[in-house]
């Protein structure tokens, strides 16, 4: 695997690849890689004559900068993991190579981008269209592959991929679990033991919500208060919403798919962690 930190080199890199008719699968990373990454890649490797993994933590998508400073940092390791699962390229470039200016464009795609993260982290899709715009710029791949962890982001790009015109194809790939239900995170390495083990009630308690045959507004409320009822967890938002537009729905016959999406605060620091249920 090559490790390649300049976008000229990257460039030169894929050049050689498109002249023998090879597809490129790419899979933009902030770092700090788990298994939940490894199954991007590895779909990838698979799908793929030769797959890109990008690690870089993007800034601009950070609206508090205590956030961005705890996010972990773990580059050998990451390498390390990516040639394990077959990795062609690691592009680990430095924020001066991204944004050798600042960015100054704006998107706006509402409500796909406005409501559940959109609302609660101001900037935070704006900072994700424009490095996402940029390292899809830079690879011009066949296939970029994201986690349904972030089910909202992943609407969200599909729009901007749509907006911009880029000729590629959107691969959602399925959360992966730790064996009691939390899903893997990034963010799981800044948990106490304790911590993570109080995280995996979020997920039991969405999924014990599908059985009971409650309206959707007593599931919400199931969820919410279930959630909140445990000791060293808050709920920031459950929001319950169709699978495609986002938009909030009062009746399981709303949408043909329907999906819950929430965010948890974890501990006494606290970690933010994110999840997503499908009902239908």
């Amino acid at each position: 695997m090559e490790i390649v930190r300049t976008i000229s080199k990257l460039r030169d890199c894929l050049d050689l690849h498109r002249r023998q008719g090879h597809s490129v699968g790419f899979v933009p990373t902030m770092g700090a890689l788990h298994e939940g990454h490894a199954s991007l890649v590895v779909r990838s490797v698979a799908e793929n004559d030769v797959t890109v993994v990008s690690i870089f933590l993007n800034p601009t998508q950070f609206n508090d900068p205590k956030d961005l400073e705890r996010y972990p940092r773990t580059l050998e390791a990451d390498c390390q993991l990516l040639e394990k699962c077959g990795a062609d390229i690691a592009f680990a470039p430095t924020v001066a190579e991204v944004y050798p200016e600042p960015d100054t464009r704006q998107f706006s795609y509402p409500p796909t981008d406005s409501v559940m993260e959109g609302a609660m982290r101001p900037g935070h899709f704006n900072g994700v269209c424009q490095v996402v715009s940029k390292l899809l710029s830079y690879v011009e791949p066949d296939r970029a592959y994201f986690g349904e962890k972030d089910y909202q982001q992943i609407a969200v790009i599909r729009r901007m991929v749509d907006d911009l015109g880029f000729k590629l194809e959107i691969v959602p790939c399925p959360v992966v679990r730790q064996s009691d239900g939390l899903a893997m995170s990034s963010r799981n390495t800044l948990l106490t033991d304790q911590e993570r083990t109080t995280a995996a009630n979020i997920y039991r308690i969405m999924k014990e919500s599908r059985t009971l045959g409650l309206s959707v507004q007593q599931t919400h409320d199931y969820v919410v208060d279930g959630i909140n009822d445990i000791d060293g967890l808050e709920v920031q938002y459950f929001s319950i919403v169709d699978g495609d537009t986002l938009a909030e729905v009062s009746s399981w016959d709303d949408a043909p798919s329907i999906v819950g999406c929430i965010t948890v605060f974890c501990g006494t620091k606290p970690i933010r962690l994110i999840d997503h249920i499908r009902y239908k």
